[in-house]
């Protein structure tokens, strides 16, 4: 067995009894940044694995061979799993063993045994393999391991909700960030650059001398992407799309690429409430994953590489429709911006649980949404995740690589109505996550953070308070529109109405409108806010996409029709 040496890399693990050389040999390539450590059988795994934990060192993978000399591999990958929940899981297999292992091993990958499952190299620069490796590792090093380079330093004396949410912000748009006490020595360094009286937390962007204490995300948003009155146009966008999550920016790549000025503004990160998913394991095209995170910043580079503004941290106030083909006014606190036509994507938010004693912890161990920063916070930590749709179990399974227990509430008896059939294979087969149904948060509390929960049985009323420190509440869909107008219709729930749902006064000679169009000419709706829409992150980008065909139709139109 080859002995990992002592130092600060993280440790690639390859067990295999044939073919553990040629495995090395094609992982050197990644010997710079990482200890390659091999094994002939899972238990010398195992064994290589407690030395390296032990010494307090991070695991990023665990590459298996599809036959192990001393047990089943997705037995042997289980054990490494239970010991490191953080690694990636990765199981190769030899050509002339891949038709007979493919039927027996996939069922596995399935249901979230294993990450991935790749025919072994078979000659120099197999860059297929090497780029499922890679994302492994990207997916890895995005979410565990404490960034080596951090472009944004913050300093606080106690961690609290406001810093939470910025490392969340941070984190979500792509931007290595790291927190330090006022005590450390950049925390020292830091505070002494501050001019005046500290208030925490402190920002250092970029290793520049300016120090700043922010208030609010929105600050930090404006530091990084500007202020809409800062938009570069001529006085007039020919899109302006508000909510950048998958159906925004599907709209923004379209338009964009099509030619039309395009300008999109966010209230919080790229990506909207997708953004927050860990991993999205069926959007077509991925099949290994990838997480709402990185499709949005994706997808953000994307439509910026074709010229969409984007614009985050700044909520729209209102919306004033143009009058005799005049342009409609998006209104923010950081300025107006004007545009021929209006794309609204600005999704859903969860609903808030109303429990006061509960939502004065936000920050402190409760969350509403996935708060992908906090997950690295409850490493052997009791979890609670309140929901039952596919955001719930993505991140109940994200959060059992750091937590000691994850337990899902939810109000039905069981997931099979709410969630993906992928994803409670997944949570089935996860030994830390458990489901309860049946089951309401009705109170917690804590001193400076979340301490307790209590739990109340829906057919007994039973109730039972129970030790919880981590509290992730995605509780379903509520839409905010009270910044449009009347003249938008909505539903009785709030959703935007298009096409043949807005009511027949709004029709022109007896025609509805397009099927992505408002009540309102010019102004259009996609994704979740959209009334009667899929609530998946596909549909959304389709909808974003279908939508520009109709904004051109709209634009080419003579102006007094």
């Amino acid at each position: 067995m080859t002995e990992a040496p002592r130092g600060s890399k993280p440790a690639i693990i390859i067990v295999s009894a044939e073919h553990a050389e040629h495995l090395a040999d094609e992982f050197g390539r990644y010997a710079r940044d990482y200890d390659i450590v091999t094994a002939r059988s899972g238990d010398d795994a195992m064994a290589a694995t407690m030395r390296v934990v032990r010494r307090g060192g991070d695991i990023a993978m665990f590459v298996a061979d599809s036959m192990l000399p001393d047990m089943h591999p997705l037995v042997g990958i289980s054990m490494l799993r239970s010991a490191v929940p953080t690694a990636r899981r990765l199981i190769v297999s030899p050509w002339d063993r891949f038709r007979e292992d493919g039927p027996a091993l996939r069922p596995g990958l399935q249901k979230g045994k294993f990450d991935a499952f790749l025919l072994m190299p078979r000659g120099a620069r197999d860059e297929e393999f090497h780029t499922a490796v890679c994302e492994l590792l990207s997916e890895w090093g995005a979410t565990v391991p404490v960034p080596l380079v951090d472009s944004v330093q913050l300093v606080s004396d106690n961690g609290g909700g406001l810093t939470l949410a910025i490392r969340d912000y941070l984190d979500r748009v792509g931007s290595p960030n790291r927190l330090y006490t006022p005590e450390s020595e950049v925390g020292r360094e830091i505070v002494a650059l501050y001019d005046g009286e500290p208030t925490y937390p402190l920002m250092r962007a970029y290793m520049t001398d300016h120090i700043v204490a922010p208030g609010s995300v929105r600050e930090v948003a404006t530091m990084i992407t500007g202020r809409p009155d800062d938009i570069l146009v001529d006085t007039v966008a020919d899109i302006l799309i508000v909510g950048a999550g998958p159906g925004g920016l599907a709209a923004a790549v379209y338009g964009a690429s099509e030619g039309l000025s395009t300008v999109a503004i966010e209230a919080e990160a790229i990506g909207g409430q997708a953004g927050t998913s860990s991993m999205i394991r069926n959007y077509l095209g991925f099949p290994r994953g990838i997480s709402g995170g990185k499709l949005a910043q994706r997808a953000r580079s994307q439509a910026i590489r074709f010229g969409t503004q984007f614009f985050t941290g700044w909520p729209a106030t209102a919306l004033k429709p143009g009058k005799g083909g005049d342009p409609h006014t998006v209104c923010t606190e950081g300025g107006d911006v004007r545009a021929r036509t209006v794309v609204i994507a600005s999704g859903v938010d969860y609903r808030r649980i109303g429990i006061p004693a509960i939502d004065e912890l936000v920050g402190r161990g409760v969350n509403y949404g996935a708060a992908m920063t906090a997950a690295r916070e409850m490493e052997d930590q009791p979890v609670f995740v309140v929901g039952g749709g596919n955001s719930a179990g993505q991140a109940a399974v994200h959060l059992a690589r750091f937590a000691r227990s994850v337990t899902i509430l939810i109000r039905r008896p069981d997931l099979s109505s709410t969630m993906s059939r992928y994803l409670i294979d997944e949570i089935d087969h996860n030994p830390r996550i458990t489901v309860r149904g049946n089951a309401a948060v009705v109170d917690g509390g804590g001193q400076d953070q979340l301490e307790w929960i209590e739990i109340e049985d829906t057919e007994t009323h039973e109730r039972r308070r129970t030790d919880a420190r981590g509290l992730f509440l995605l509780l379903g869909a509520e839409p905010h529109c009270e910044w449009l107008p009347p003249e938008v219709c909505r539903d009785e729930r709030g959703f935007v109405l298009t096409g043949r749902d807005v009511p027949m006064e709004y029709w022109v000679d007896n025609c509805p409108p397009e099927s992505l169009a408002t009540s309102v000419p010019g102004i259009f709706a996609v994704g979740d806010i959209r009334s009667g829409s899929m609530k998946r992150v596909a549909s959304a980008a389709g909808e974003g996409a279908s939508v520009v065909p109709l904004i051109h139709a709209y634009l080419e139109r003579p102006a007094d029709e």
